[in-house]
């Protein structure tokens, strides 16, 4: 009964933590208008303050895995917060431009060491079950920061109304709060060790440690990858100066727009969490959310249908993926190989999200996107549904793979039920 309270205790302090991350992360798209009109800034330009988030982790993010691996989890979040809350404060700071950019580059070091270090906390908690539900209402949290930084545009106006600056020193603030949750899990992980998952001591890391994960691992991780790099530049980073200048609305009609993703992420994640861990059926879960980005993005460029669609059909797949992407992962690595794994695969991830942010800017400047020509954000959305139809292509190699194996890969029905794969994605 102890345990049981403690990792659910754990798992609190973990969302707590994330969740002010992610509304730093998100809190770029609703200034985006205002850093364009207030200090002249082109999309390129904010398309980088996202893409040099994702600049230090193509190097570190593996490193930051090998390291979580080594330090233990509770550590590595500590530490990664209080990076996090640096480059947040001075992405607030702001002046001049270098000083943003440095900013975001600092906080994208430390927000992804903490969201690979929470993940991995998650698992070592949760190792005898329960891990996909877990992991998703972790995500939820994480969602209500996304969400919370979109409705921001309506919650605090006033902040808007004063510049494109106040906003982001409230996801400073917010961010900061992460330290104090991030303290509070280190010092629980240190009283009661014995009631996680500990795997054997880790062997010095060879390169061809990374050569060996399964087939599924691979799969899994091109999905993931393709995914972030087709979902967060759009919605994170474009999709309200989309929504403003294609669809005609305001600033904050523009973010609630764009928050309703997030706000049905809160809910559903948890319910496609659950159904992972009674039916399984992760593979079909996974090409099911998949196939709705493409479409997506064809409803968005090829028809005026309301907004309503594509955010059902947006928020479907957001509410799938994570919920199954990351427990499923866990299930093909060794116990003390997981933060390598996510490392990885946060690696990999991190090219992509830097690349598809700044092309998407390239794009749209290239193409004279704005409010004087809504239809220069073709290309844009044309390159955006080509990623996601590879994501798709993904899932079905994943589960034709996955039906030729019944039994076994992501198909168990709880963590515990699988035997560590040596090695795997």
């Amino acid at each position: 009964m102890a345990q049981t309270r403690i990792k659910w205790l754990m798992l609190a302090l973990a969302a707590l933590t994330i969740m002010g991350s992610y509304y730093t992360y998100d809190s770029i798209a609703p200034v985006a208008g205002l850093l364009r009109d207030q200090r002249g800034f082109s999309q390129s330009q904010i398309g980088l303050l996202n893409a040099v988030f994702n600049l230090p982790n193509i190097a570190l993010a593996l490193i930051g895995g090998i390291l979580i691996d080594r330090i233990g989890a509770a550590k590595a979040i500590l530490i990664a917060a209080v990076i996090c809350t640096i480059g947040a404060s001075l992405t607030a700071i702001g002046e001049p431009y270098e000083v943003m950019l440095l900013g975001r580059l600092l906080f994208g070091l430390g927000n992804e060491t903490l969201y690979i270090a929470l993940l991995v906390g998650i698992a070592q908690w949760f190792h005898l079950g329960g891990g996909a539900l877990a992991i998703a209402l972790f995500f939820s949290m994480a969602r209500v920061g996304s969400y919370s930084a979109d409705k921001s545009t309506s919650w605090f106006a006033d902040l808007y109304a004063a510049g494109w600056q106040a906003p982001l020193w409230l996801a400073a603030g917010l961010t900061s709060v992460g330290v104090v949750t991030a303290l509070a899990y280190y010092a629980i992980d240190r009283k009661f060790p014995h009631l996680r998952a500990v795997g054997q001591k880790p062997e010095r890391f060879q390169l061809k440690d990374l050569t060996g994960f399964s087939r599924s691992f691979w799969y899994i991780l091109w999905l993931n990858v393709l995914f972030a790099s087709v979902f967060f530049p759009f919605r994170s980073t474009f999709s309200i100066q989309y929504f403003q200048d294609v669809k005609g609305m305001n600033l904050a009609e523009a973010g609630t727009a764009n928050s309703y993703v997030f706000a049905a992420a809160i809910f559903a994640t948890p319910v496609f969490g659950l159904i992972a861990d009674r039916i399984g059926k992760r593979a079909s879960l996974l090409t099911i959310a998949a196939a709705l980005m493409p479409l997506t993005f064809f409803i968005l460029a090829t028809t005026n249908y309301g907004l309503w669609v594509t955010t059902i059909l947006m928020g479907i797949s957001f509410s799938v993926i994570p919920a199954v992407i990351w427990p499923s992962t866990a299930m093909l690595v060794e116990k003390h190989r997981i933060g390598t794994a996510f490392g990885l695969i946060n690696m990999i991830q991190s090219m992509g999200l830097a690349a598809s942010n700044y092309a998407a800017g390239l794009l749209n400047d290239s193409y004279r996107a704005g409010p004087d020509n809504p239809g220069g954000y073709g290309a844009m959305l044309t390159m955006f549904a080509l990623l996601s139809l590879i994501a798709f292509v993904s899932t079905l190699f994943l589960l034709l793979r996955e039906r030729r194996q019944p039994g076994g890969g992501i198909e168990a029905r709880v963590m515990g039920d699988v035997a560590p794969v040596m090695p795997r994605h």
